[in-house]
């Protein structure tokens, strides 16, 4: 009889805790129904008042297009971010449809990966330029951020230029080519733009990643329509966001030189409510485009590309790990929930603004209530159970019994998590497809423990430093960026790429194709003999055009290796090899992707199928008279810098590659002696061309020698470590 007793006071005390959550939930959700009774209204009247009228005039691209650029800058913060910070640089230039812009990445000085990552891909792109934050990292992004800024209008100073337009971005973003486009045309009219997020797409099974698939799908194509709708004040999402110059020096002058509050963990929630109450006009810009996207049907591993119309959005893949996906919105709900209570209060400048905060900070107590409701959910089940098996029957009458307003309270609860739930499915499915829009269903309970546990860490966080005094650090996030595969991209031929990375003119291309004419010389050899490009940019444009990783030889390592591979083969398909990557394969330099034929050479000469590293000419040439120049064993490196002598030929015309390949074939150093010999002995080329070509050779040799010692000695770079 006691345990009964026992058992029918914990039901009933849990009844009473039900009830109080079941009061926070249906509070919660007339918020959620404002929301959607708002959206819903608003697009029901757009579509029957404004689209439908004769006056009515949807913007294209066309019009984007046909609108003078004006300069812009991007911004991106990185800090640890050596692994994706090429690759997002790469694609930025390669699918922008945008010339008149500038890229600036702030990184620390105790981040050197990352710093030599940014300064290769300098290199290559002569419109990216590094900042340097002038402490350590990690502090914050907005300390970073301040830092790029700083160096933005320093560059306008110094240029006597001023930036239209500001964008921020980050080192995971995949941008769409138009994004700037659409910039520029709203400039200067607009004080702040945000584009859209949207989670690159992932498999069913990848549940975590799912859930920012769900939720960004309908929070920005809902939400923040409806929070610019009601009160005007549009939130940057870190990413996307384009500042005019206007709002940027008004940003500078509100806050010492300090544009992004460097004490808040969501500098960019803050910075959109700072340009509110500055008067700034926002809007979050919504303009469908086209997107190529990668698609694998479920059941099948073969991948399909289609074309969507979508709005245009920045988007980038997210955290896959339970761990990395709660500590990365510990940080969001750090900022937006608490951190913006303690500094910005209630200040708004509407009503709505002020509801708008609400609706914000809501989630550090509701996060709570759902993983609460699910523990009280199966504690009711066990308690029925145990009724209908006899495991006890004593129980007080219940609070939830037919007929009681909170049983009513409860049917209105389902009522409005099935309208959250449709809501979900349908925002997910327009993105992804209804396969995805099915599986948001499970993914909302994931979500949920997700959220929870993101919540649960933020008050820890705040709490420890309001009462210990605990800084608030830059919780790093592990970002991924995806392979060229996913992307889809489209690969350019060498000059319009050359072109695009703005590393020739137009005219100057034209000069080398006519110079190039039918000649059986590559237009990039014809760029560099002219002066007209350097050959680390050639190295670039050709790793990325086979989608191979860069090689930097040294003379220690071409020494090392000289004996794995007959020099004969190096040679005669120009290539080196470099030693063993991590997982044993056979790694060669070469200038240029090695044809089929050539591979099958040395791979039966050294008995596996070797992998291809891109190296700039000059280096390889020199590589290869180091092999040839047995007395040099052990030697610093004091062999000519230059081009070789099959090169030369071919490129004044007289011999053709395919000849010079043929007669290769059966060159032997140790017994045909010189090259330019062997192939006057084959009645190849006559011995006055040869001699003329040998003396143009020498004059190059002799104003090589002529330069300072270190810069012949350093004519590889940076020695090479076991290559990866």
């Amino acid at each position: 009889m006691n345990w009964d007793l026992l058992v029918a006071e914990y039901n009933s005390g849990l009844e009473v805790l039900a009830a109080i959550l079941a009061l926070v939930i249906f509070i919660s959700s007339l918020d959620d129904l404002f929301i959607d009774l708002w959206y819903w209204t608003r697009r029901i009247f757009r579509r029957a008042r404004v689209e439908n009228t004769p006056q009515y005039r949807r913007l294209t691209v066309e019009q984007l297009r046909d609108r003078e650029e004006q300069h812009m800058a991007i911004m991106v913060p990185a800090w640890q971010e050596s692994d994706v910070i090429a690759a997002m640089i790469q694609n930025m230039v390669e699918v922008m449809e945008y010339r008149n812009y500038r890229v600036f990445v702030g990184t620390y000085p105790n981040d050197q990966p990352t710093i030599a990552e940014v300064e290769r891909m300098s290199k290559r792109y002569p419109q990216l330029q590094r900042v340097q934050v002038p402490h350590p990292g990690p502090t914050s992004k907005a300390d970073c951020l301040n830092a790029v800024v700083a160096a933005i209008f320093d560059y306008e100073r110094d240029h006597g230029m001023e930036f239209a337009g500001v964008v921020l971005h980050d080192s995971e973003d995949v941008l769409h080519p138009l994004e700037l486009k659409f910039f520029n045309y709203l400039l200067p009219r607009k004080d702040m733009i945000q584009l859209p997020v949207a989670s690159l797409e992932r498999e069913w099974y990848e549940l975590v990643a799912g859930t920012y698939m769900d939720e960004f799908a309908e929070s920005h194509a809902k939400e923040m329509v409806v929070r610019e709708s009601v009160s005007g004040m549009v939130p940057s999402a870190g990413v996307g966001t384009c500042f005019s110059r206007k709002a940027l020096v008004a940003l500078v002058g509100a806050t010492r030189n300090k544009p992004f509050n460097t004490d808040s963990l969501t500098e960019d929630y803050d910075v959109g409510m700072r340009l509110s109450q500055l008067g700034m006009q926002s809007i979050f810009g919504v303009f469908p485009v086209t997107f190529h996207i990668n698609r694998t049907a479920w059941g099948s591993k073969k991948r399909r590309e289609l074309l969507m119309q979508m709005p245009l959005c920045v988007r980038e893949y997210f955290p896959d790990n339970f761990r990395a996906a709660y500590r990365q919105k510990a940080r969001w709900v750090l900022g937006i929930g608490l951190q913006s209570w303690e500094q910005i209060r209630w200040r708004g400048r509407s009503l709505a603004a002020r509801y708008l905060l609400l609706h914000d900070r809501k989630g550090v107590i509701t996060s709570f209530v759902s993983i609460l409701a699910y523990i009280l959910v199966a504690h009711f089940i066990v308690f029925h159970v145990g009724l209908a098996t006899g495991w006890w029957h004593a129980y007080y009458p219940s609070l939830f019994q037919e007929g009681s307003i909170w049983r009513t309270m409860i049917y209105v609860n389902a009522f409005f998590l099935a309208i959250r739930a449709a809501h979900r499915v349908y925002f997910t499915s327009v993105l992804y497809g209804w396969e995805h829009g099915l599986m948001a269903l499970p993914r909302m309970v994931v979500g949920n423990f997700v959220n929870c546990m993101a919540v649960a860490r933020a008050w820890k966080m705040y709490l420890n430093y309001l009462f210990k005094g605990q800084r608030l650090a830059w919780d790093k996030t592990a970002h991924e960026f995806p392979s060229s595969a996913q992307l889809a991209r489209k690969r350019q031929r060498l000059g319009e790429l050359l072109q695009s990375w703005n590393a020739v003119e137009p005219g100057t291309l034209e000069r080398a194709l006519q110079k190039q004419g039918g000649a059986d010389v590559p237009l990039g050899r014809v760029l560099v003999s002219n002066g007209w490009l350097d050959e680390e940019t050639l190295a670039e444009a050709i790793a990325y055009q086979a989608d191979l990783p860069r090689a930097h030889l040294s003379a220690e390592l071409v020494r090392q290796h000289a004996s794995d591979m007959p020099i004969e083969l190096a040679i005669r398909h120009r290539a080196i090899h470099m030693g063993r990557n991590k997982n044993n394969r056979a790694v060669l330099a070469v200038t240029s992707p090695l044809s089929e034929q050539a591979l099958a050479d040395i791979a039966q000469a050294i008995g596996e199928e070797p992998v291809q590293r891109i190296a700039r000419e000059g280096e390889l040439a020199v590589g290869l008279r180091l092999l040839r120049d047995k007395q040099g064993e052990g030697k610093a490196t004091t062999v000519p810098t230059g081009p070789l002598l099959g090169d030369m030929l071919i490129e004044r015309g007289l011999l053709r590659r395919d000849q010079f390949e043929s007669a290769m074939q059966e060159y032997k150093t140790d017994r045909h002696g010189r090259i330019g010999d062997y192939l006057v002995e084959r009645g190849v080329i006559a011995r006055e061309m040869l001699e003329q070509v040998v003396q143009e050779q020498r004059s190059f040799f002799a104003r090589a020698s002529a330069q300072p010692e270190q810069q012949q000695r350093g004519f590889f770079g940076k020695p090479s470590a076991q290559p990866t």
